[in-house]
């Protein structure tokens, strides 16, 4: 299954704060955003293809883009099956294109398949939230179908004891804290990225 809609509990206005943030260094190949519903891949994607002076692309969104319908359409016409084809498909055109900072639908990184070609062609990143901050940030939201349930915070925390084991094999993980805002957890991920060699080019001074 898949969970749609926008990052929830992350603050927009913070994240786009520091338009004029200087580019701190530069991709050479593409990173992939992996985690739960409200770890902040959407937000802090953002601020972190902004300082790495990378486009940012959702693969959620670009299966819309192709398909000229939504995730949630897909899955009613066509079934599963059928989605988790199409992302592996747009997963592999977004990897062998220029170097990006790319966000993955929540159940993306379950796929052993998935998982191979992201090692292959460029560098997984999870963002890793503890249970508690996630139902802090998507608790009081309603565009999440898969906690719409009885027990929604039972739902995700079985949502996240499935997918912990698969989200623990990406080559980069970085804890989110509560408090910390936007451009500050872009910046701490950017200081982890830095540990993969010749992942991050220096910014050459003019």
């Amino acid at each position: 299954m898949c969970e749609m809609g926008p990052e929830d509990g992350i603050d927009k206005v913070r994240a786009g704060a520091e338009q004029d943030q200087p580019v701190l260094g530069h991709l050479t190949r593409s990173i992939v955003l992996v985690g739960m519903m409200g770890s902040g891949k959407t937000a802090v994607g953002t601020a972190l293809a902004r300082m790495l002076d990378a486009p940012f692309l959702d693969s959620d969104h670009e299966i819309e883009r192709a398909a000229q319908m939504s995730v949630a359409e897909i899955f009613a016409r066509d079934g599963e099956p059928f989605f988790r084809a199409r992302e592996s498909e747009v997963l592999e055109r977004l990897l062998s294109g220029p170097p990006g900072v790319i966000s993955t639908g929540g159940g993306a990184f379950l796929s052993e398949a998935n998982r191979e070609m992201i090692a292959r062609l460029g560098v997984s990143v999870w963002l890793k939230a503890d249970l508690e901050l996630l139902w802090q940030r998507v608790r009081h939201k309603n565009t999440r179908p898969l906690l719409r349930t009885a027990d929604p915070k039972r739902t995700l925390t079985d949502l996240l004891a499935q997918r912990l084991p698969h989200y623990s094999k990406a080559q980069v993980a970085v804890e989110a804290e509560p408090g910390l805002s936007v451009p500050d957890m872009a910046r701490k991920v950017i200081a982890h990225l830095r540990e993969v060699d010749g992942l991050i080019e220096e910014v050459k001074d003019a």
